[in-house]
């Protein structure tokens, strides 16, 4: 995910009593008593039953990764690897774009896992569907020192373009190790330059139209992919995330500068790319920001057919796209915006998944309703329908019609009262319970901002979220208008007091863990969780974590993997058979520059720069991962 750290100091005494006020209505962790004291639950005589059988991996930092004891590490794929036949050998001293167009992209974020044959629920042979979010320009180059600099950023922003977007690999496991299948008829390299279709309420629609695209139907590239999905029909659903760092212009004097405003477009982007391609200049396409922040489907089994934007589920900051169906068909998508005080989103289909019917399926994410969440004190999740001539969603404010909703989403849930959240990022269904898990990243939050769901200033370390729709397991009804809900964890370091962090009395010193970001669950209903600012906040690196969701061992997490230095962990993703675990790697050696990175993982060769990579860990010997 994109570093979006919102800093500030930690809260005093007021703002510790106002939090643990509001903590202290609502039951946490099912019910047990919160104290302030210690910031952990009480050690009752259960509490050290976890069903996780690893020790904790020691919290710190170096250029190193590390994991529990037990488990193997395999690098898989490396930026610069091959993806498509006639890819040359990655050379970090002379990139050129047209080699990068058929290698492993950069910065690989979200993994999807889906097994060949198609519905064979395959363990050991299958593609994997991987994001690729943003570059580190400054771990890709060295300082530019020539008089050429207008040809140099032609030809960086090139190789910015072709290494973005999305991979489909395939892989196949013989024994314990995987590889990458050469010359797969699967293998595909998606960019920022790869044509797509617009589908649902916003095709066509004036605000998408474009000189290059009149009919405001047909889209060129995808960008900062960050987390996603997969569907029950065997698709990837990749999500777009932050425009604002691509498109550069200044709004003032345009008729849609509130519209910009609320999506942080702005005269200075982080990337240059106007200097290649016009369309990233506002003043050249001003509605071309329009044109992402979507969530892109793509399907791995036609490597033939164009991905599709689909504007039934909303446009904003989308960290990531899960799919689960309701017990009466319908599909339900779970997503949250990216971004302090924004809002977490639920889209339910109109039609319903016929697993014997996939052409159908193709178009369920077309059509049904869009509905941002509020979050009250009793304990209520209320699903508020972001729906055109519905409340204020009307032509009186701004919105002639569902389309306008749906490329204004965040306005339409402002209006419509939504929760504002601590930068809700991943939001996943536990295949076991039904419940709904909510990682809040965590962000400097004004007291005056603070609300039964988000109770702390600043809030800074982060939380989980626990939804409960009614039933449970396959049976809960994901469609229901109104949920329960409560805290799962309330991160940060619970040995201090400032932190006001809420962990099982058994959490060890090294187990717990802030800045929850990506999560995952296996097969127990266990959940892993990634966090993404540890290195910020708490000055150790980025991991993955795991937890019992029921019983004794109940949000007691264990720390299981440790990233290099500068890196995040991203995309937590099982095989079906729980024996693999697949994990991006991504950034490292960030906040370091060439040509004296802070690590030079995994390849660790003088001249070699950090490569972001794709890791799979098994159990030495084999078996289930975390048992």
């Amino acid at each position: 995910m994109r570093r979006d750290i919102q800093n500030g100091q930690r809260g005093g005494t007021r703002s510790i009593h106002h939090a643990m006020a509001t903590l202290n209505r609502r039951r946490l962790l099912q019910g047990l008593a919160a104290t302030a004291a210690a910031g952990v639950l009480p050690t009752a005589a259960t509490a050290s039953q976890s069903s996780l059988a690893f020790a904790d991996v020691k919290h710190g930092l170096d250029d190193r990764h590390h994991v529990a004891a037990g488990y193997d590490v395999q690098v898989l794929i490396r930026w610069g690897d091959p993806v498509l036949p006639g890819a040359r050998p990655f050379d970090a001293q002379n990139l050129i774009a047209d080699d990068q167009l058929l290698q492993f992209g950069y910065n690989n974020d979200f993994i999807g896992y889906l097994p060949l044959p198609a519905g064979s629920g395959s363990s050991s042979h299958g593609l994997l569907g991987v994001n690729h979010e943003y570059c580190s320009s400054e771990l890709m180059f060295p300082p530019y020192e020539g008089q050429h600099r207008d040809a140099w950023e032609r030809h960086k922003a090139s190789i910015e373009m072709a290494a973005h977007g999305f991979s489909v690999i395939e892989v196949r496991r013989s024994g314990r190790t995987w590889q990458v299948v050469e010359g797969s008829r699967y293998a595909r390299r998606i960019t920022a330059t790869t044509p797509m279709w617009v589908s649902g309420p916003a095709a066509g629609h004036r605000r998408m139209r474009t000189a290059a695209d009149p009919s405001g139907g047909r889209v060129l590239g995808t960008v900062s992919n960050c987390s996603g999905g997969t569907t029950p029909w065997g698709t990837f659903l990749s999500c777009e995330e932050s425009v604002e760092d691509y498109i550069r212009g200044d709004t003032k004097a345009l008729p849609d500068a509130a519209l910009y405003a609320r999506y942080g477009i702005r005269e200075k982007s982080l990337f240059n790319w106007g200097v290649l391609d016009r369309r990233f200049l506002l003043k050249e396409e001003p509605n071309e920001p329009n044109r992402f922040n979507w969530v892109v489907e793509i399907d791995p089994y036609q490597p033939s057919a164009a991905p599709v934007k689909r504007t039934a589920l909303g446009r904003f900051k989308h960290e990531a796209a899960n799919v689960v169906v309701a017990p009466d068909g319908r599909v339900v998508v779970y997503m949250g915006d990216d971004q302090r005080d924004e809002y977490i989103y639920r889209f339910v289909s109109k039609g319903r998944f016929d697993p014997r019917d996939r052409n159908a399926s193709a178009r369920l994410l077309d059509e049904g309703t869009l509905s941002a969440a509020r979050f009250d004190g009793d304990g209520t999740l209320t699903w508020l329908p972001l729906v055109h001539g519905q409340g204020p969603l009307t032509a009186a404010n701004g919105f002639a019609d569902q389309g306008d909703v749906l490329i204004n989403t965040r306005r339409a849930a402002d209006l419509v009262d939504a929760t504002q959240m601590d930068r809700p990022e991943d939001v996943e269904t536990n295949p076991v319970t039904g419940r709904v898990y909510v990682m809040c990243t965590g962000a400097t939050r004004d007291a005056k901002k603070l609300n039964p769901a988000n109770p702390r200033t600043p809030g800074t370390y982060g939380h989980v979220i626990e939804l409960m729709p009614p039933g449970e397991g396959v049976q809960a009804d994901h469609t229901a208008p109104r949920f329960r809900w409560d805290f799962f964890l309330l991160c940060g370091d619970p040995r201090e007091s400032a932190d006001v962090a809420q962990f099982h009395g058994a959490t060890g010193p090294d187990g717990w863990l802030s800045s929850p970001d990506n999560c995952v669950f296996d097969s127990k209903g266990r959940i892993w969780m990634a966090t993404d600012g540890m290195s910020y906040r708490k000055k150790q690196a980025e991991g993955l974590y795991a937890a019992d969701t029921l019983g004794p061992g109940r949000a007691l997490t264990r720390h299981f993997f440790r990233a290099p230095a500068g890196a995040e962990v991203c995309g937590p993703c099982f095989t079906p058979d729980n024996e693999t675990l697949f994990l991006s790697i991504q950034h490292p050696g960030e906040g370091s520059k060439l040509p004296n990175p802070s690590t030079r993982w995994p390849d660790f060769k003088d001249g070699m720069p950090p490569r972001p990579s794709v890791i799979a860990i098994s159990r030495k010997g084999g078996g289930t991962i975390g048992s």
